[in-house]
């Protein structure tokens, strides 16, 4: 720090003295410090993206498929794509097409221990009109895919959202949940489907859990009573329940003894042992969706956007000049025409229609505007006094921003809601939030665990709804030793694009370095990868326990515990667990920061069948390979 203030010095009497150029010159200062103390860096150059704004699911999945030791990534183009990222040793690929189409949920594990990891994908069913059941990829180490077969009977048809596999009856290997958006057609019969893997390299049904209303299959897989035996946690419509695994894949409502108010609102949850005392304690985020009609403007930049979907919208007044600049347009087939001026003439898109659009209109072209709006889509006219009217009718999700705006139809603001931090007591939880400096009001939309300053203690990074007109950038927690923890701003995780939804964000360690990055997604944006560029992280000391199967017995990696114990402090982090709603990573990275601990550490695994191992490490800073 005495550096920097000696630079900001030097510039001052650089201004005294020649009276010209001083604020910008201080002002730069000021910014290469900022830069400079920035804990992440976005790795465009490490990170082919696809460059469109599309519309996105959930959070990236991160899993090793072709099992060299880096972890590749699984990106949904929600309606378009699943898409695969190859990891060749710290540098991604271009993204490669696994399947086309309206896609959720995803999963990876090696269900039928033959070597090769699985990836199942639910797919969706098109608003009921087209069920399908979730299709099941295998990958070699050659990074070749093939499909496995339909088991006998088929995984259900329906309108998939959620699959996770877990090991539910603690024998070693993968069960799966695999949950729909619930049909009309079932009449209220749950669609919430537990497969039990019979070790003839199928799964069968063997229960089903209560049915939810709406998009309520988002869940997190725990342990909240420590007992060694999976949990679930099932949120997204109404309140949270909390489901007790039995051990024998059925579970029990405890929602009323394990939390004393009911949790609503809750957009994401993850697991996070914030305080190091050996249980799971919970991180819930919180916020509300837009509601048809909303719409926002920043005056600054005098860039309008808007929101609407399920039905007719009207926005008058919106007072742009001669032209119509607009980014990132999107509506879903088939209510995605444009109509203009009096006579609602279709406009003609140059390109592909599936991701956000650019238009530029000119009031010449677009002059009135129709009597009457009798097809789906989006009108747009210019009616006179520099005034543009945007209206129509239309089913899916709408948006769209516009540039050089000087006024327009603005929403009343919505006060965003406080995320919490829920410590666990036995098994029992207490809101900790408020004495933990965790206050900020936001509507949040998921969220990411992990040690970003490798000083020993879980930290939060926090994704944001946003308001579509300005850049998005999460909330960052850093955990203060588990006395509470500090909002660090300017920490370098930004998403520029406009018009955009905060989504999910993924950890990883994708060049194995020893500091953890992020994988930052938003629906109707674009994919982000961000470096770790933290000075401290980079002093800290590390270890990275690189976990495969069970050393004696056929046991998988996924769902196992691992601890490690340095210099007084025991950090506990389970192998797959992540804050996604409907997927689940499959990491065999895990991450341990030890700050400047320079004293043996001990690790002890306990795989989901019991087996444990423990060993002693007196170097760090290194990859630590354990298991099959």
């Amino acid at each position: 720090m005495k550096n920097n203030q000696l630079k900001l010095s030097a510039a001052a009497l650089i201004c005294s003295s020649l009276l010209t150029g001083c604020q910008s010159t201080q002002v730069a200062d000021e910014a290469n410090e900022v830069k400079a103390n920035q804990l992440f860096a976005e790795a465009t150059k490490n990170f082919p993206r696809e460059e469109k704004n599309l519309r996105q699911w959930d959070a990236p999945v991160v899993a090793d498929l072709d099992q060299d030791g880096y972890p590749d990534l699984l990106l949904n183009d929600h309606g378009f794509a699943i898409r695969v990222l190859w990891n060749n040793k710290g540098t991604y690929t271009k993204p490669y097409d696994l399947i086309m189409g309206d896609m959720h949920g995803i999963s990876a594990g090696d269900f039928d221990f033959d070597g090769k990891i699985e990836v199942i994908i639910s797919r969706g069913g098109g608003s009921g009109s087209n069920a399908r059941n979730s299709i099941i990829y295998r990958v070699d180490t050659n990074r070749q895919f093939s499909v496995v077969e339909d088991f006998t009977p088929p995984l259900a048809f329906m309108r998939g959202r959620t699959v996770k596999f877990f090991d539910g009856d603690s024998d070693g290997d993968l069960d799966l949940i695999n949950f729909a958006f619930p049909s009309k057609e079932m009449k209220g019969q749950s669609e919430n489907y537990v497969y039990e893997n019979k070790g003839n390299r199928e799964l069968v049904i063997d229960n089903t859990l209560p049915p939810v209303k709406g998009d309520g299959q988002k869940t997190l897989l725990t342990d909240f009573n420590n007992d060694g035996v999976e949990d679930m946690l099932i949120y997204g419509n109404g309140p949270v329940k909390a489901y007790q695994g039995k051990g024998d894949l059925t579970f029990v409502d405890v929602t009323s003894d394990i939390f004393t108010t009911k949790l609503t609102h809750v957009t994401a949850i993850a697991e996070v042992d914030y305080d190091n005392d050996g249980d799971f304690d919970l991180f819930f985020t919180r916020g509300k969706e837009f509601t048809a009609g909303q719409s926002f403007y920043n005056a600054d930049t005098k860039i309008w956007g808007y929101y609407t979907k399920r039905g007719a919208f009207n926005f008058e007044g919106i007072e742009a000049g001669d032209i119509l600049n607009i980014e990132n347009l999107q509506s879903q087939w088939p209510n995605k025409d444009l109509y203009l001026g009096e006579s609602a003439y279709s406009y003609e898109f140059p390109g592909e229609t599936h991701s956000g659009r650019d238009v530029r209109l000119v009031n010449s072209d677009t002059l009135g505007f129709p009597d009457k709006l009798d097809k789906k889509g989006t009108y747009i006219g210019y009616v006179g006094n520099r005034q543009w009217r945007i209206a129509g009718n239309i089913w899916s999700p709408s948006t769209g921003v516009i540039h050089n705006v000087d006024a327009g139809p603005v929403s009343e603001s919505d006060p965003g809601l406080t995320d919490l931090l829920l410590r666990n007591n036995q098994g029992k939880f207490t809101d900790v939030s408020q004495q933990l400096n965790l206050t900020l009001a936001e509507h949040s939309t998921g969220l990411a665990i992990a040690d970003v300053d490798n000083n020993g203690y879980q930290d939060l990074i926090i994704t944001k709804r946003g308001n579509l007109v300005d850049q998005n950038e999460p909330i960052v927690y850093l955990n203060q030793q588990a006395k509470g923890f500090t909002q660090i701003k300017q920490h370098g995780i930004l998403s520029t694009e406009l018009g955009v939804i905060g989504m999910g964000i993924e950890p990883l360690d994708y060049n194995l370095d020893g500091k953890v990055d992020f994988v930052l997604g938003n629906e109707r944006g674009k994919w982000h990868l961000f470096e770790n560029t933290n000075q401290a992280a980079e002093a800290n000391h590390f270890i990275t326990v690189q976990l495969g199967s069970g050393l004696t017995t056929q046991v998988t990696a996924l769902g196992a515990l691992v601890k490690v114990t340095a210099c007084g402090n025991t950090q506990t982090k389970r192998l797959g667990s992540t804050g996604a709603n409907y997927s689940l990573s499959f990491d065999p990275n895990l991450h341990f920061g030890l700050g400047q601990c320079t004293e043996p550490a001990s690790i002890n695994v306990t795989w989901t069948n019991n087996e444990t191992y423990q060993t002693q490490i007196t170097e760090f800073n290194k990859v630590i390979k354990i298991g099959k």
